[in-house]
């Protein structure tokens, strides 16, 4: 039966002599859950860990579109769409989405997200002309003011290519390449790195009935297997982000389960991004119905995923995001005087 080995990450100042960091991160480990699909899970030392996953877990992630993982990132969201599920038409102006992108960069992004489709469960497809008409002139005008990186969020490899043309420097695909091929290729012909995530289904359809043997595992089967479609296409490793993909064809339980034990993606040997912010599963949990409500929610999934290592995390709330990481950070890496 598989074996997956999930490394316990851990903070205090105070560490074993055999704990290794985690992606030359903030966190360590000196042990792991061993999870057997269709069987058990149990606590191991790490001597029990094969060596060359160990020595992927704690490979250094080497810069992406700019950004280094040293520390965590901040990805700002920037929808230049009419239908997004938190901020739906707010940012579609031209003139509205480059104020919201100063605004992001001065409340401390450190790249931003432009996406001109809304992914949020129901919605439709939009054709690839209106969804470059919606970004490049965007993507243009921030890049032509603000040297901070830009990622296009988008399924489509014409869009990206225009994306990449008018400044953008990784592509984030929802699909990992499943809905166009051809955006594998295209990130390899210009060398544009990519964030590959996770989704069960389309948006249209995707929490009709989200359905999963074991929503950890199967989630990290498919991010190695579409890491290696994306190796095979020119892609090399060190140029891949991953995403779970929380709400993507995800209950709350799912959405929970990933979050408690994102650590296992370590384990692909990229960097690992998460999307959480705002999403329908905070309002679960929480009670709150109206997403621009969730912030305390979701600045809270942040601080469990930093936590666990996680790297960069896509959000809407910059400064409170921003203000909440530098406190933790400061809290669990200050060495003691």
């Amino acid at each position: 039966m598989t074996q997956y080995f999930r490394p316990i990450p851990m903070q205090d100042l105070l560490r074993p002599a055999n704990a290794r960091t985690i992606a030359d991160g903030w966190c360590w480990f000196d042990r792991a859950e061993r999870i057997t699909r269709g069987g058990g899970r149990e606590l191991v030392g790490i001597d029990d860990i094969p060596a060359e996953l160990v020595e992927r877990i704690c490979a250094p992630r080497a810069p992406i579109a700019g950004l280094s993982f040293d520390a965590p990132r901040i990805m700002g969201i920037l929808n230049v769409t009419p239908d997004s599920f938190s901020d739906g038409g707010k940012f579609i102006a031209p003139d509205a989405a480059l104020k919201h992108a100063r605004d992001m960069v001065a409340d401390g992004a450190d790249i931003l997200d432009i996406g001109g489709e809304s992914t949020r469960p129901g919605a439709d497809i939009v054709s690839v002309d209106i969804e470059i008409s919606r970004t490049a002139p965007v993507i243009s005008a921030i890049r032509a003011e603000l040297q901070t990186p830009i990622s296009i969020d988008t399924r489509k490899a014409e869009v990206a290519r225009t994306a990449i043309a008018a400044g953008a420097g990784l592509i984030n695909d929802v699909a990992a390449f499943t809905y166009d091929p051809a955006l594998a290729d295209l990130a390899a012909e210009t060398a544009t790195p990519v964030c590959l995530m996770h989704a069960q289904g389309v948006p249209k359809t995707m929490q009709d009935a989200p359905n999963y043997g074991d929503v950890l595992l199967d989630v990290y089967d498919f991010l190695a297997q579409r890491i290696q479609v994306a190796i095979s296409a020119g892609i090399p490793r060190a140029h891949i982000m991953i995403d779970p993909g929380i709400g993507f064809g995800k209950t709350t339980d799912h959405c929970l389960g990933l979050l408690r034990d994102i650590s296992l993606f370590h384990a692909l040997g990229c960097p690992i991004l998460l999307g959480a912010s705002r999403k329908t599963f905070i309002g679960d949990i929480t009670g709150e119905n109206l997403a621009e409500d969730r912030t305390f929610g979701s600045v809270s999934v942040a601080q469990s995923a930093v936590a666990q290592g996680i790297q960069i995390l896509r959000v809407h709330d910059i400064k409170a995001t921003k203000q909440a990481l530098a406190m933790q950070m400061a809290v669990t890496t200050t060495k003691r005087e």
